[in-house]
């Protein structure tokens, strides 16, 4: 099997260098492969690349898909842009700030960095432009904040993790990625801020009394040390359970429409993500079933209520949605074909052998795997990644005691750096493109962000509450399945028959 596995990735390598779609050269050289050991790859291919998307949580994906066109042309990210200069437009270096936080926001309702990037970009880099900001910063800025909305959910890239990984929640990697998405955006606004100073950025004035940020903030906080206190059994008020969730919701959104204009204006956008998660949460929908009702919300809010898009721009709207939905599928099914035969020449149990032979430090292993990861996602589109990568290294991570899961994210976050790197960076070409300026200048600018993000996954992956405390809090996760999967203190195999016979 050593001659398949050559064949494989010696063809995979060869029609990547010759600038072939990746899709397209994934399915030739499982094509070539296949051939090698002597089967019918016409029959063998086709039929794993069938199965591959013959999956029901997939059907959540197109819908997802349309939701995000309908939000990006639905003129959303302007009042999500107007809300967030409120919060923290004042600080010094303002602007980059609002730019980060609008783009968490509009990237987790939309579900795709590459909308985030063209719609928040398209209006807050010429924004700030015109305020004396730098245009490589600008750039920066905006590429690498928008990748944040791929762990904030709801995002397509769980729903194909779920699927590559097997028996893994979708729900559960929903809430697992609200942490890390907030860790990685507050880590680029940290640098975001240092440059600010360094480079005397102003924040906008607002003519706006400071007791109200002060006021939508202290209830915001009473919420979350509500939800700490209730997991330490100190007290609960159920803050998790549905009913009460929405009362706690409903109290601090009152608050905010009568502190804030912009957030009424606002308020019907953030909704969306209150009910697609609440839904779930609350078992009254799946997650595919939630896609369905995104789509629903979202053709309301932007043809009836905002009246940003008309009756005759939905046709092409349906149109580019199924363009981006067959991408995606055909990445799926190509992917699934060489999972498939990566299978039958073992590669996944040789890397997982050399990497376990490499160290019994779950340290060394780990920073091993997101080293190799990194270099993956500078060539490589987060799909197809996620899909040949998941079955290589999860079996490496759960023998070092890691959940899949947990793994899920740490997997989102180190491609989400793929995204911003050339040569195929997808937002980082569209936000050259927006911002008009080149690649080889804005890479200077943007290498203290790649720290950022780096230092960012470095957290989520040594520290694995950042992605389990959430949904363990929400019963999404049992404690007794975590608690398996000890992470960092898994014992050792020569400690395992000593514990195993009560020594």
């Amino acid at each position: 099997m050593g001659l398949v596995a050559l064949i494989l990735v010696v063809v995979f390598i060869l029609l990547l260098v010759m600038n072939v779609p990746i899709a397209v050269a994934i399915a030739l050289a499982t094509f070539c492969a296949t051939l090698a050991i002597g089967t019918d790859p016409t029959i063998v291919v086709a039929a794993n690349m069938v199965n591959g998307v013959n999956a029901f949580a997939l059907l959540a994906i197109p819908f997802f898909i349309l939701s995000g066109h309908l939000m990006g042309k639905g003129g959303l990210a302007r009042r999500l842009i107007d809300f967030a200069a409120t919060l923290v437009g004042r600080l010094p270096g303002g602007l980059g700030y609002v730019n980060t936080l609008t783009c968490m926001l509009f990237g987790s309702i939309s579900g795709s960095a590459a909308a985030a990037v063209s719609s928040v970009g398209g209006f807050m880099i010429p924004e700030m432009n015109r305020k004396g900001y730098g245009r490589e910063f600008n750039v920066a800025v905006t590429t690498t904040a928008a990748t944040t909305g791929l762990l904030i959910p709801p995002s397509n890239i769980m729903i194909v993790y779920s699927v590559a990984a097997g028996s893994v929640s979708i729900a559960a990697m929903f809430m697992a990625g609200f942490i890390p998405g907030l860790i990685t955006g507050l880590f680029i606004m940290l640098v975001g801020g240092i440059i600010s100073i360094s480079k005397g950025y102003k924040g906008e004035a607002l003519e706006m009394p400071m007791w109200k940020p002060i006021v939508a903030t202290s209830i915001l906080a009473l919420m979350i040390v509500q939800i700490i206190l209730s997991q330490k059994g100190m007290i609960d008020f159920g803050f998790w359970k549905l009913p009460n969730g929405i009362v706690w919701f409903v109290i601090w959104s009152t608050v905010c429409c009568a502190c804030f204009t912009t957030f009424r204006r606002a308020y019907f956008t953030l909704l969306l993500i209150i009910i697609v998660i609440g839904g779930i949460l609350g078992g009254i929908f799946t997650a595919t079933e939630a896609a369905a009702i995104a789509v629903v919300y979202s053709l309301l809010l932007s043809v009836v209520i905002y009246r940003e898009i008309g009756l005759k721009e939905l046709p092409q709207i349906l149109l580019d949605t199924g363009i981006t939905t067959a991408v995606v599928m055909l990445l799926i099914g190509a992917s699934s074909g060489m999972s498939w035969i990566m299978t039958m020449a073992n590669i996944p149990q040789t890397v997982s052998a050399a990497l376990l032979g490499l160290s019994d430090n779950p340290v060394i292993i780990l920073l091993t795997i997101n080293l190799l990861l990194m270099f993956v996602g500078t060539f490589m589109d987060m799909t197809p990644a996620v899909l040949i990568f998941t079955p290589i290294f999860l079996p490496v991570v759960t023998q070092l005691g890691m959940h899949p899961v947990h793994f899920g994210i740490i997997l989102i976050a180190n491609l989400c750096i793929g995204l911003c790197t050339p040569p195929v960076g997808t937002c980082l070409f569209i936000g050259c493109g927006v911002g008009k300026t080149t690649i080889a200048k804005v890479t200077g600018t943007m290498l203290p962000f790649f720290g950022a993000m780096i230092a960012a996954l470095m957290v989520i992956t040594y520290v694995p509450a950042t992605s389990l405390w959430l949904p363990m809090a929400t019963k999404q996760l049992k404690a007794e399945d975590v608690q398996k999967c000890e992470f960092m203190n898994a014992p050792k195999d020569e400690e395992k028959p000593v514990k195993e016979a009560g020594l």
